[in-house]
């Protein structure tokens, strides 16, 4: 039997229903469920859904109500209206990221970003559905077209620009080869997709401000952790080789002789673009100096300024190195110190160690703009017929130290690399594999004998097998190991056809065996067919069949 309820309790106000549900003029009922105040706005926040009429409606609403309830009590729900626009704006005017990173962010913000996700409140980003669809769209279409839309891909922004200059008939079929308006004519739009590292960046955006969303309880997850992004691009140097680095660096010596310093110590150095530019004379400890081991410390570089020019900013890595410079690139920065202090001289200017290196004016105020030189190489490489960048003298400086035997360490340290080493690895792990393979040549000598096949008449179709008995791995017996080396000296190509092997006493006293020992190797050897022996002769070595 109920206990009966006391005055007290029957005074008592009942609890409030959680939620309101409100009967649309479509049949449709919208449920509402108070979520506390908006953190942007200060303003009541509702989380709302809409369940369509239909013979299951009541029972549905009731379940939209629990779930939206649930995200509640657990905190999943978001806490603001605000859009994600609004917080990758905000993000990016707090994010601590370089200047020149802040406006490519911006940049890809404006144009990939904000036109279709840009005013989605976060209360409907929901899971990951729509940063996949933004990222299938860009994997398909860099300008986001959708399939029933007819684009055109104008040449140029300008407003009120000729999309067909043609004054009369059009060329039909449009000759761009032949026609100056059929070149320059804006062209139907062809779907190009958007490279996997532009792609990763923009989620790198997106992800960066929905985590600092987290953090400042705009909303209670991130979304993007969830996403599919592109995988990481394998890195693909392509440094010039050494007979192209020929002819661009005497083509630029061609041009003037400092644009020719420029490029060869660029391609010496293996400086960033912005570090090399930045290079002062008061980075080399004594420009007059004759010491054979130079160095030039690099911990600056140029970078664009917010308001425009060049500004002098930390290095990429916000690492300070030392460069220890070779000895022509030293005695090529001796001359241009003394013939740099005679141009100021007779202008009547003074050449400081605060004068920037590889500036163009005699005094050495400015520095030269690292898109000048970009620019000014990218049209000498295009006249050389070269597909070469100015970046590429970084490549071309690391492959040539790592083709030349030098520790993947040292290599990292002169780019600039942090890690450890582990970046320069995956950026050149081919060229450091060539030269791990390169010795592999040396195998050859210490390998047991490849089987020689020598073909019988056509009338037996066997084939007889003869070569040298192989070593055991465990137990090599002395004759053995001397006929393996022998062996393998003759056909590495160390010991030519037609040379005679060593004495038997010289064999016998380098592998500290007795003489016999040493006839018996040989005697394998001839009977591999590898050499020629009687009495009386040195053992001689005969011209091998092809393919042996």
């Amino acid at each position: 039997m109920a206990k009966p309820r006391t005055p007290a309790e029957k005074a008592a106000p009942k609890p409030r229903s959680r939620g309101e549900e409100e009967l649309l003029p479509s049949g449709s009922v919208r449920v509402k469920v108070y979520a506390g105040l908006d953190q942007v706005t200060k303003t009541r926040l509702y989380l709302t859904e809409t369940v369509k009429p239909g013979p299951d409606q009541k029972k549905l609403v009731k379940q939209a109500k629990t779930r939206l309830l649930n995200e509640i009590d657990e905190q999943r729900n978001p806490k603001t209206r605000a859009t994600l626009g609004q917080l990758i704006e905000r993000h990016l005017e707090v994010a601590d990221i370089a200047e020149s990173t802040r406006r490519d962010y911006e940049s890809k913000y404006r144009l990939h970003i904000a036109p279709h996700l840009g005013s989605l409140p976060l209360t409907k980003l929901g899971d990951a559905e729509a940063l996949d669809s933004l990222y299938a769209t860009m994997r398909r279409c860099s300008k986001h077209c959708t399939k029933r839309q007819r684009l055109i891909d104008h040449r140029t922004e300008k407003a009120g620009h000729l999309c067909d200059e043609h004054r009369d008939q059009p060329c039909k079929p449009p000759n761009p080869d032949g026609c100056r308006s059929c070149r320059r004519a804006c062209k139907s739009h062809v779907c190009v997709p958007l490279a996997d590292n532009t792609i990763r960046t923009i989620h790198w955006i997106i992800s960066g401000a929905l985590a600092r969303g987290v953090k400042w309880k705009w909303i209670s997850r991130n979304p993007a952790e969830q996403a599919d992004k592109p995988s990481m691009p394998t890195p693909n140097p392509r440094p010039p080789s050494a007979a192209e680095a020929a002819r661009l660096i005497n083509a630029a010596y061609a041009i003037s002789v400092d644009w020719g310093e420029f490029i060869f110590s660029k391609a010496t150095t293996g400086n960033r673009r912005g570090e090399h530019c930045a290079l002062q004379w008061k980075h080399l400890e004594d420009p007059e100096d004759t010491d054979e081991a130079a160095v030039i410390d690099v911990h600056q570089a140029l970078a664009k300024a917010p308001g425009g020019g060049w500004a002098i900013k930390d290095t990429k890595t916000h690492q300070h190195r030392r460069t220890v410079l070779d000895p022509e690139t030293r005695l090529m920065l001796q001359e241009r110190y003394r013939r740099k202090q005679a141009e100021a001289a007779a202008l009547g200017a003074t050449l400081r160690r605060t004068a920037y290196i590889f500036s163009p004016e005699p005094d050495g105020v400015a520095p030269l703009k690292p898109d000048t030189a970009t620019q000014k190489f990218a049209r000498m490489a295009s006249r050389l017929g070269i597909d070469a960048e100015l970046k590429n003298w970084r490549a071309y400086h690391a492959t040539e130290l790592i083709t030349a035997g030098a520790d993947i360490n040292v290599v990292a340290s002169r780019l600039g690399h942090g890690g450890g080493g582990s970046t320069t690895l995956k950026s050149y792990t081919a060229y450091h594999a060539e030269r791990s393979q390169r010795a592999a040549g040396a195998m050859v000598v210490r390998m047991p004998a490849r089987p020689a096949v020598r073909s019988e008449p056509e009338s037996d179709k066997s084939a007889k097998i003869l070569s040298l008995p192989r070593a055991d791995a465990e137990e090599r017996e002395p004759y053995r190991q001397i006929a393996d080396d022998l062996r393998g000296a003759i056909l590495c190509g160390f010991v030519g056809a037609g040379a005679p092997l060593p004495p038997m006493k010289t064999l016998a006293e380098r592998y500290g065996v007795a003489v016999s020992t040493a006839h018996r190797a040989v005697a394998l050897l001839v009977e591999a067919g590898l050499v020629t022996a009687s009495r009386g002769v040195r053992a001689t070595v005969v011209a091998q069949p092809r393919g042996r």
